[in-house]
């Protein structure tokens, strides 16, 4: 272990705050400020405080184990591997290719997604892969394309955000998400703009607003429309900035217009006057951004949701300008870089397509194989999850809990405990790891080197602080020993440097091109922004800058060839659009898209809404923060969140036992009685397994687009729990 503290990054969010990581001489890791680093200045969460816990032997695994008579027993690597490639072997040669399923998460880092990618398509043959990120931003990534021809999280730094004059903040609850973030809001306001959140809850987030908009759950899409309606009718649309940079407009307006006000107050529960002083304050700033979450975006309807969104801000002249813009605040730690090199069914490194012939002949060439030999695109994740035991026999699991994080869950549960075959890559025994066959205990983010792409498309280098236990393998081997196994000895190094210059050639060319970033530049700069392309002679200079560093004493040669580095390197891409967009002929598109219903709407049955999200001191399936003591003092377990007025209805009190039915499932929780959400809604917190499992109750119906199930609105009843 090292007794200097190492500058790195938090294993958690997309934020991925800088940290500084110091090895005590007692075993144990401290977390201590790194102010240098512009995300966070030194701020972090309780999660980021505590992210050592989990490093612990008495909670993360220590050997792998494999399913002898019904119970998981420690056992050697090499009986663990053989096991999995044994257990993938047999299902190819019966099954055919296609059975075997990959199943990956957006916390792995680019070097392993990547890897992971590579895997299942040169290896395995597959084109069953797809990722826990599909649940997080995919609506907003269709979107983004549709409309910019571009998906980044957000196409602006951070740091953007107090000089724009008013954001409007759709679905996010980013003082419970994302603490560290609030102060870019705080400082918007101080500086004199203005904060707009939407939320059917009054959240932390919501209480620190200029206004707050409480619509009903899953008609952000009207709200959306409503607007835009008021900013024709008023006479507020930029025309000059539509002529110049976009298309598609009149489409859009009169789809627009057929939301009127009033029709949209029906429908939202938003008043009229809250829909026009939403249009002035985010009209009459000079600049002005909208920024989305998981709100809008966990809908069957959220790519258009999204798009909604969008028109709003090419209408007002508020997209690729300084300060202004529509960004998507993207949830988990790699949830950008994680789809953007491999892992998502459609996608191949760079945010190549699968079924783009030029695509594949560049990616195929890099990794040495025949075009022809790579498989098209797959199912999504909750599709993919949906097929296990039937079409798909046999699952490798990396870094997700879907036991947990799956709408429908119980359902899911189901289909992981008919797999004739399942492994598991994790850091802890999951939920969905105590059903494998073989789990394997692997390197986590203090215990390896690896980079993270933030919400912000700032590619970081997230630094190893300490050595792994003895008997821990990273990810990287755990691929390249089953890929030799399987007949494929070379191609897949454990090196996670080696890993990385390989994608960059992957990814040169591509929309998130990483081709002009190096690992030597990351150890010195606060991360790099994609796409940022390799220029001529960049890698000639740099490794004529390298091979003088051991000589570097203050010579002019020395001085001389990193002046050369510099000349080649190409800075990275803070802000996008500013010149043109994305698409063929460099202007934004308008998608003209028109309000429709959730999935599945109240009735007498079913009538509540429940929606669904997360709390402070816990983080998505819980798998890791669940086994953090000071953590869950604080957030202890799942609850129903409900109105006075329908507590009464039920007869319940604060604390009291509540089960939410829906017509997946059941699901029992203490009550948590607030006036801080709509009387028509209930929400409940995602983090727990058992009894208390939000996700057995939510509704799978997915985007026609970009395949995101319908986590934030489904039918609910409730019902008192005797005793």
């Amino acid at each position: 272990m090292q007794n200097t503290a190492t500058p790195t990054h938090c294993p958690y969010c997309a934020l991925q705050c800088g940290m500084n990581l110091t090895a005590t001489p007692d075993g144990t890791v401290e977390v201590s400020e790194r102010a240098d680093f512009p995300v966070n200045r030194g701020a972090l969460c309780g999660k980021g405080r505590t992210a050592p816990a989990v490093l612990s032997s008495r909670v993360r695994l220590t050997s792998p184990l494999v399913r002898s008579e019904g119970t998981l027993v420690p056992a050697s690597w090499d009986e663990a591997l053989d096991r999995i490639a044994e257990g993938l072997s047999r299902t190819r040669t019966e099954h055919g290719p296609d059975a075997c399923g990959v199943f990956g998460g957006g916390g792995l880092t680019n070097e392993k997604a990547y890897t992971l990618g590579k895997f299942a398509r040169v290896v395995l043959g597959t084109s069953q892969i797809d990722y826990n990120g599909r649940f997080c931003m995919s609506s907003a990534a269709a979107a983004g394309i549709k409309a910019f021809g571009l998906d980044r999280g957000l196409p602006f730094p951070l740091e953007d955000i107090p000089k724009t004059g008013c954001v409007i903040l759709v679905g996010s609850n980013l003082a419970e998400t994302m603490p560290p973030s609030l102060r870019f809001f705080n400082e918007l306001r101080e500086n004199g703009g203005t904060l707009i959140v939407i939320d059917p809850r009054r959240t932390k987030t919501a209480e620190q607003a200029d206004l707050h908009l409480a619509p009903r759950p899953g008609t952000d899409l009207a709200l959306a429309l409503g607007l835009l309606h008021l900013v024709v009718a008023e006479g507020r649309v930029d025309e000059e900035y539509i002529a110049e940079r976009t298309s598609g407009w009149e489409e859009t307006r009169a789809a627009a217009m057929a939301h009127w006000p009033e029709y949209v107050e029906r429908i939202t529960g938003v008043s009229v006057p809250q829909l026009r002083e939403t249009v002035r304050m985010f009209c009459e700033p000079e600049s002005a951004m909208v920024l989305t979450a998981r709100g809008p975006e966990q809908q069957s309807k959220g790519t258009d949701t999204v798009g909604a969104w969008i028109n709003l801000c090419l209408a007002t002249g508020r997209a690729g300008r300084p300060l202004s813009g529509y960004g998507c605040l993207t949830g988990q730690g790699n949830g950008q870089g994680g789809r953007e090199h491999g892992q998502k069914a459609d996608q191949l490194p760079g945010y190549r397509k699968l079924d783009d012939p030029a695509a594949r002949r560049h990616v195929a060439e890099v990794w040495g194989v025949d075009p022809d030999s790579l498989p098209g695109p797959g199912r999504s994740a909750y599709e993919l999850l949906d097929a296990l035991g039937s079409d798909i026999k046999s699952l490798l699991l990396m870094a997700s809990n879907p036991v947990v994080s799956a709408p429908r869950a119980a359902h899911i549960e189901e289909r992981i405990r008919s797999l004739d075959f399942l492994a598991v890559c994790d850091v802890v025994l999951s939920e969905t790891a105590a059903l494998a066959d073989v789990v394997l205990p692997v390197t986590q983010w203090a215990e390896e080197t690896g980079t993270m792409t933030n919400l912000e498309g700032r590619v970081l280098l997230r630094k190893q602080a300490i050595t792994p236990p003895e008997g821990i393998r990273s990810d990287l081997e755990v691929m390249h020993e089953l890929a030799a196994r399987l007949g494929v000895e070379k191609g897949f190094p454990t090196d996670p440097e080696e890993v990385f210059e390989e994608l960059r050639r992957a990814s040169a060319g591509g929309p998130a091109d990483y081709s002009g970033i190096t690992y030597r530049r990351l150890a010195e700069e606060n991360g790099v922004f994609w796409p940022c392309p390799a220029a001529d002679g960049q890698d000639d200079a740099a490794d004529s800058a390298d091979a003088s560093l051991d000589a570097r004493a203050g010579d002019d040669p020395a001085q001389e060839q990193d002046d050369d580095l510099a000349a080649a390197v190409h800075p990275g891409t803070p802000r996008l659009f500013l010149d043109r967009f994305a698409t063929p002929d460099g202007r934004a598109r308008f998608v003209p898209v028109s309000h429709r219903a959730i999935a599945e709407e109240p009735d007498a049955e079913y009538p509540v809404l429940l929606t669904t999200g997360r709390v402070v001191a816990q983080y998505q399936s819980g798998a890791q923060t669940r086994r953090v003591d000071e953590l869950n003092a604080a957030a202890p377990g799942p609850f129903v969140e409900l109105h006075p007025r329908l507590a009464e209805r039920l007869g319940a009190a604060e604390g009291d036992p509540v089960a939410v039915v829906s017509r997946r499932g059941r699901a029992v929780a203490p009550a948590r009685i607030t006036t801080t959400i709509r009387p028509d809604t209930v929400f409940m917190p995602f983090h727990w397994a058992g009894e208390g499992r939000a996700n057995t109750l939510t509704n799978p119906a997915l985007d026609p687009t970009s395949r995101m199930p319908e986590f934030k609105a489904c039918a609910v009843r409730l019902e008192a729990v005797e005793g």
